[in-house]
């Protein structure tokens, strides 16, 4: 069986080939550069990477009932960015190993998660597009706020393909 034979799977690697690729270059950045104005939604490098850390741990969270809910945001942000490379990291792993472990039942099934006042039941396969594309919408503006500190940003598209499969991505393939 290939990996793209197990779709959520093949994206929850490539989300964690992609993290760590891009914080392999943000480890050229010292923590005043990571933490210094850059343009985007959350200003820095720092409130950008934290905010992706966040959002990744309440919804690994609600798919596995972990049952913290909100209070994941309950923390301080991370300053550094290899601290906070080595947490992601974690949690990519823990939400690349649910996605190992999901089959077409455990897809459909649904998980609550709580929003300021209440709580709304959302599919677990819902969850994971979701939490797929708030990764790649917000590691974009990481890739701009990178080269804004002066630094190359890397190619965070070379996973899929033969083609131009990325030497780093082939660990995820084997």
């Amino acid at each position: 069986m290939s990996l793209t034979d197990r779709p959520y799977l093949a994206m929850a690697l490539n989300n964690a080939w992609s993290n760590a690729t891009l914080y392999r270059a943000l480890s050229a950045v010292d923590d005043a550069a990571f933490a210094a104005p850059r343009p985007g939604f959350f200003g820095s490098l720092r409130a950008t990477m934290n905010h992706i850390y966040a959002v990744d741990l309440y919804y690994v969270d609600a798919l596995t009932e972990g049952g913290r809910g909100r209070a994941v945001f309950d923390r301080e942000d991370t300053g550094s960015p290899s601290a906070l490379a080595t947490a992601q990291a974690e949690v990519d792993m823990a939400f690349a190993q649910f996605c190992g472990r999901a089959d077409a039942q455990a897809l459909q099934q649904v998980r609550m998660t709580e929003r300021s006042a209440r709580s709304f039941p959302e599919r677990v396969d819902a969850l994971i597009l979701h939490l797929i594309q708030h990764q790649v919408h917000h590691r974009g503006q990481a890739h701009v706020q990178l080269q804004h500190a002066g630094i190359a940003p890397p190619q965070l598209d070379e996973f899929y393909l033969e083609f131009d499969r990325a030497p780093e991505a082939e660990v995820y393939w084997a």
